[in-house]
């Protein structure tokens, strides 16, 4: 966890033999974002892991370097200095990270973008609870719509802050990712991203009023359109209580 640069290093080592232990990691390539000191890193490796870690500060890539020199050297560990939002990331199969939780957002988008087959992903509490949030209510968003549309997700156990050093100000949640087909078809994953994008920006607002000022992003003739072609329901509607089906059908008719 961490503001990014200014991380909270997990140092329970039940939490992370707990976390090392939820996956089969024997021979796989596992991606660890924000090793920190090792910690995890160490439990993945002894598990068979192959692991590609990825770590933005300098100084704990010069740490990790000395480290797991051995690991390197047998080719068990790959160390990836940069952004995670950013940097080129070698192929991977799951992904067990403490993430950098300023970042956790861009990082979990990017990974659906990428695609895995698993991942076990540790987030500040609050945003865990925004991910599991049920679609269709006041507590869902952006992230819960987006993540529940591609991905199976599901909360492992919470973790308290002292688990952690040093400490932070929050209690953290890890949770369990399996990326999905969508239950409903979604013809065009950008337009769709960028429907929910728009639809949450303006949450408070209804559909329709949404969108008679998105004429600039999806082309005027192509909304008007959509407003004709949608049910008054869903145009009256805001956008936290709408399903997944809503969604999907209102960025289809985009994607027409």
């Amino acid at each position: 966890m961490s503001a990014y640069r200014d991380q909270h290093f997990l140092t329970d080592p039940r939490a992370v033999d707990r976390i090392a232990s939820i996956l089969e990691l024997s021979e796989r390539r596992v991606l660890e974002i924000g090793p920190g000191r090792g910690v995890l890193t160490r439990a993945l490796l002894a598990r068979g892991a192959r692991v590609i870690a990825v770590e933005i500060d300098v100084s704990l890539v010069s740490f990790l370097k000395r480290e797991f020199s051995q690991a390197i050297d047998s080719g068990a560990f790959t160390l990836v200095p940069g952004d995670a939002t950013r940097v080129e990331i070698p192929p991977f199969e799951i992904v067990v990270a403490n993430l950098p939780y300023s970042a956790s957002s861009k990082i979990t988008f990017r990974l659906l973008d990428i695609g895995f087959e698993a991942a076990v992903l540790m987030y500040q509490k609050e945003f865990a609870d925004r991910m599991l949030a049920d679609i269709g209510t006041r507590d869902c968003g952006r992230l819960s719509v987006m993540v529940q549309t591609f991905a199976r997700a599901s909360r492992c156990f919470d973790l308290p802050p002292g688990a952690f050093s040093p400490p932070p100000a929050v209690h953290s949640t890890v949770i369990r990712i399996e990326p999905r087909h969508p239950l409903f078809p979604v013809e065009n994953r950008d337009i769709y991203a960028e429907v929910v994008k728009i639809l949450f920006a303006g949450r408070r607002k209804t559909i329709r009023s949404i969108f008679k000022n998105a004429g600039s992003v999806f082309g005027s003739d192509r909304v008007a359109t959509l407003l004709s072609a949608l049910d008054p329901a869903i145009l009256a509607s805001r956008p936290e209580e709408l399903y997944l089906e809503d969604y999907a059908t209102i960025a289809n008719a985009l994607s027409d």
